[in-house]
């Protein structure tokens, strides 16, 4: 427990049954503490009224109790998408976004603050990499949106700002206690993670033999467009990258997605279409368009609608299974890293 520190919502339940039990508590005060942390929400150790003052007083004085403020909160009124902005208790700030659909509600958490992953297409990497977050504070983003919205959770999508493999502890960390039958019991198929793609990192989390969907940020057909768009591609070669997807789905039988953000004139050609369908012909998998969200410092735009849909209708003639991700929260900067960027510079001017 030494890279979480004195962080007590990181704790397993296990875990903190050991450790009150070494301060001379009962087992069920464990029970009644995880209870209250992740089943019932309470923001601090003064809600949980059925524990002792005196172990109460104690646990504030010896751990670290994660519970984020909100910093700003967006409706949009286009699909009713809501985009959050918490703050941290060292003053940086997180986004976090909920879009219900007809299966569920579904949250996107960022897991680290900032990213030094580079895309070229992203706002959520502009200023680089502060720090990652703990996997309560990845926790909390969910916790919260549960508390300010009354409504519950289905699924939980790791494709908010950072890459979560490069915070490999803490997100393995996180995707137990989401999934613990002790607290909200998220069915891990309803748990995904977004990459762009650190092999070693897929190749470890396909021994923790969980049931999270993988979802890969391809985003071009070839090394040499990859390149250009991602400079992790510089690092590693694209098969090398497919080499542990494949690695993954024969370790877990869990059909990958396959991200491609649509870049009008880059990445979107008839050619490029059919070449991404010889570069992932034979692999289980899914893939997800998404038409680039414009980004301000950036001079990529989304290519027109009825471009997009050839596009899908090509990778379809190859027999590839294929969505048009429905954008959701454009008129909010629905896309990853924009709101935090924005509230940043107001409070550096």
């Amino acid at each position: 427990m030494d890279s979480f520190g004195n962080d007590i919502k990181s704790r397993t339940f296990l875990e903190l049954a050991g450790e009150l039990e070494a301060m001379g508590e009962k087992f069920f005060r464990a029970r009644q503490l995880y209870d209250w942390m992740h089943c019932k929400l309470a923001r601090s150790f003064d809600e949980m009224t059925n524990l002792p003052k005196q172990l109460r007083e104690r646990l504030d004085r010896e751990y670290s109790y994660t519970s984020h403020t909100l910093v700003d909160r967006r409706i949009s009124g286009q699909d009713g998408t809501e985009k959050y902005l918490f703050g941290l208790w060292d003053g940086n700030v997180v986004e976090s976004v909920l879009m219900r659909y007809h299966f569920g509600n579904s949250v996107c958490i960022s897991s680290q603050v900032g990213c030094r992953m580079g895309c070229s297409f992203c706002a959520s990497t502009i200023g680089g990499l502060t720090r990652n977050l703990l996997p309560s504070e990845m926790l909390d983003q969910v916790y919260s949106i549960q508390r300010l919205t009354g409504e519950r959770v289905t699924h939980v999508v790791v494709m908010g700002t950072g890459e979560p493999l490069d915070n490999y502890d803490g997100l393995v960390r996180f995707v137990r206690l989401l999934s613990d039958e002790n607290g909200l019991h998220l069915s891990q198929r309803n748990i995904t993670v977004s990459t762009c793609g650190l092999p070693d990192g897929i190749h470890r989390l396909a021994e923790e033999h969980f049931q999270i969907t993988l979802a890969l940020s391809l985003h071009a057909p070839s090394q040499e467009k990859r390149q250009k768009l991602m400079p992790v591609a510089k690092k590693y070669e694209l098969e090398e990258v497919l080499d542990a997807c494949r690695y993954y789905f024969d370790r877990t039988g869990r059909r990958l997605t396959f991200e491609y953000s649509l870049v009008s004139g880059v990445n979107d050609s008839m050619e490029d279409a059919r070449a991404l369908a010889a570069l992932l012909e034979g692999f289980p998998c899914h893939i997800n368009l998404i038409p680039v969200n414009p980004v301000r410092e950036r001079k990529f735009v989304a290519p027109e609608t009825k471009r997009v849909a050839a596009f899908k209708n090509k990778l379809e003639k190859y027999g590839k299974t294929c969505t048009i991700r429905r954008e959701m929260g454009r008129d909010i900067g629905g896309a990853c890293g924009q709101l935090r960027k924005g509230y940043m510079e107001k409070q550096q001017s």
